[in-house]
């Protein structure tokens, strides 16, 4: 009986690092000698971003710009990002409704985040007045027209001091 428990021995254990070292190694000859590394992607050239910084998760941050996978940061800090922007976004719409829609999407997304009880750091953002937001647009834009006409007039004389309320032009009137 002692013959038959020779025959089926049970697996080598890696006591010492040496033991495993020899074990990875031939793996990996037997993988190189069938093949499975030949064709590969990136065969040949050099791991970018390996030694360029000293962040550990350079290779998330590198596969989330490869995938455009972004928006995965907790919403305070989301909302805190999108409001320090809400004006140069909003001033891209070209129609109030659209500004409307748009401030009235952040309310409730700064409203949910506040009310939302998971873990997360808390939401100090607050909503957006839309009647004011609204009216700030408008001035922004007004001064934007102003600028641009005044700009694409460079070769005329100066305005008169009592023509600075000058009507508008003909075009701008179709514009609205």
């Amino acid at each position: 009986m002692s013959d038959d428990t020779d025959d089926t021995q049970s697996p080598r254990r890696l006591n010492s690092l040496e033991d495993r070292n020899a074990v990875v190694e031939s793996a990996l000859d037997r993988a190189i000698k069938r093949g499975d590394f030949d064709d590969l992607p990136g065969l040949g050239k050099p791991l970018s971003g390996l030694h360029s910084s000293s962040d550990p998760d350079w290779w998330i941050k590198q596969k989330m710009d490869t995938e455009g996978i972004n928006g995965v940061a907790p919403e305070a800090f989301q909302l805190r990002k999108e409001n320090a922007v809400l004006e140069d976004t909003v001033d891209a719409f070209s129609t109030e409704s659209e500004v409307r829609d748009y401030l009235a999407g952040f309310n409730a997304r700064v409203r949910e985040a506040v009310m939302d009880l998971r873990d997360g750091p808390p939401v100090f953002t607050p909503p957006r007045d839309v009647e004011k937001e609204i009216t700030a647009w408008r001035r922004r834009r007004n001064a934007k027209k102003n600028d641009t006409v005044t700009e694409a007039e460079p070769g005329d004389q100066p305005a008169a001091p009592e023509s600075v309320g000058s009507p508008r032009r003909w075009w701008h009137r179709f514009r609205r």
